[in-house]
C-alpha cells in the first residue's frame, strides 16, 4: 500500500504545527489512524469530549489538510465521516534550494481556462471585485477572466491547456501531480452539499471527487474582505496523482488509469478538464480558488516527475 507522506518546512507548516501543537486533534489524528474512519459522534464519545468542542477540532484539523471528512446519510440527517489525510508528517529544516529536483512545475491561474462550457449560477471573481455579470455563462469568455482568482459553476466543464514541458526536454514522464483547492457550489453555503468533480487529464477521466460541501462558516485565510462571508470561503487542497501504478486522490488509489493511458509522449500539451457533468450522482457545483481567495495563495498546479 502507498504511504501518504506530508513533508513541511518552518515557513511553511505553521498552520500545521499549530494545529499539533493541541493534545485533543492529536488524540482524534492518533485515534483515526489506528481505528479507520469514525464520524463526529463517534469521536467526541471515545475520546470524552463535548461534540460542540470536537467539531470544532475537526474543522481545524480539515482546514490543515491533516484529515479528510465526507457526508453519509445518517437515519437522521446526515453525519461527517472523518479519515486521515497522510501517514506520516515530516518537518524538515532543509529548504532543499541546493538540491537538484527532476520535477516540472507550472502554476496555472484559474481564470486561464483554454475552453469553457457552464451551467447558471456562475461567476468569476478578481482580488478587485466580480468579473463581468453573475450567473451568466457568457461572462466565462471575457478577456478579463485572466485575472480570476475563483471561479464557480454549477454544471459543467473548464479545460486547461498546459505545455508539455516534459516532451519538450525530451525526458519521459513517471508521475503527474494536479494539486488545487475545490468545494461543492452551492447559493449561499452549506458545508453537508456534496458534489462529484470529475477529473480529466488528455481527455481520459482519471478521477472524480466527492466534495463535501461548499463553505462559509469562516472568512477564507487569502479570501478578500469586500467578498461576502456569505459566499464561498475556501476549500480543500486536493491532490491527484497519476504513475504507472494508477491515480491516487491524497495518497488513495482511487482508479487504474495510468500515465500509458494519457499519452503524454504523443501530445504537444496537457488538457486538464474539470467537470461537474450532467449525469453526476451529486451535482453539487463547484469552486475553484487560486491566488488572492481560500487558504491556499496560489494557482492550479501541474507537476511532471521525470
Amino acid at each position: 500500500m502507498t504511504k501518504r507522506f506530508l513533508l513541511i518546512t518552518p515557513e511553511d507548516g505553521g498552520a500545521v504545527l499549530k494545529c499539533l501543537g493541541s493534545p485533543a486533534r492529536l488524540s482524534i489524528l492518533t485515534m483515526l489512524h489506528e481505528s479507520g474512519p469514525l464520524n463526529v459522534n463517534e469521536i467526541a464519545e471515545r475520546l470524552g469530549l463535548p461534540q460542540s468542542s470536537t467539531s470544532t477540532h475537526v474543522n481545524a484539523l480539515e482546514r490543515a489538510g491533516l484529515i479528510e471528512t465526507e457526508s453519509q446519510k445518517a437515519r437522521k440527517g446526515s453525519q461527517k465521516i472523518c479519515r486521515t489525510a497522510h501517514d506520516e508528517i515530516v518537518l524538515t529544516f532543509d529548504s532543499g534550494s541546493a538540491v537538484e529536483t527532476d520535477v516540472i512545475e507550472v502554476a496555472m491561474p484559474v481564470g486561464l481556462y483554454a475552453m469553457s462550457d457552464v451551467v447558471a449560477p456562475c461567476g468569476l471573481c478578481a482580488d478587485d471585485g466580480i468579473i463581468g455579470y453573475l450567473d451568466s455563462p457568457d461572462t466565462f469568455l471575457s478577456p478579463s477572466r485572466m485575472k480570476a482568482g475563483l471561479l464557480w459553476f454549477t454544471k459543467g466543464k473548464v479545460e486547461y491547456q498546459f505545455p508539455n514541458n516534459a516532451r519538450i526536454v525530451g525526458k519521459p514522464v513517471r508521475e503527474l501531480e494536479l494539486v488545487m483547492e475545490l468545494s461543492s457550489e452551492v447559493p449561499g453555503t452549506s458545508d453537508n452539499w456534496p458534489s462529484d468533480i470529475h477529473l480529466s487529464v488528455n481527455h481520459r477521466l482519471v478521477a472524480v471527487w466527492t466534495a463535501p460541501g461548499d463553505y462559509g462558516d469562516q472568512r477564507g485565510k487569502y479570501t478578500p474582505a469586500w467578498w461576502k462571508l456569505a459566499g464561498s470561503q475556501y476549500g480543500h487542497l486536493k491532490s491527484f496523482r497519476t504513475t504507472g501504478e494508477g491515480t491516487f486522490i491524497d495518497g488513495v488509489k482511487v482508479s487504474d488509469v495510468t500515465l500509458t493511458d494519457l499519452a503524454l509522449d504523443a501530445h504537444r500539451s496537457i488538457r486538464v478538464e474539470i467537470a461537474v457533468p450532467e449525469g453526476a450522482t451529486h451535482p453539487g457545483g463547484i469552486n475553484i480558488f487560486g491566488r488572492g481567495f481560500g487558504n491556499y495563495d496560489q494557482d492550479i498546479l501541474l507537476r511532471l516527475t521525470t
